[in-house]
């Protein structure tokens, strides 16, 4: 099994944003911190 990092804080406009340590280019967004986990994982696919 392989460890990723996230990187991820709530924004004042009630999103979620995040992306993987290594790589910072590409982040995403959820309404919630599962939504955005989920999003996380479509991105390291």
């Amino acid at each position: 099994m392989r460890t990723v990092k996230i990187v991820y804080w709530h924004e004042s406009d009630g999103f979620w944003l995040g992306y993987l340590q290594n790589h910072p280019d590409y982040f995403t967004q959820g309404e919630t911190l599962d939504e955005l986990k989920e999003n996380l994982k479509d991105i390291f696919k």
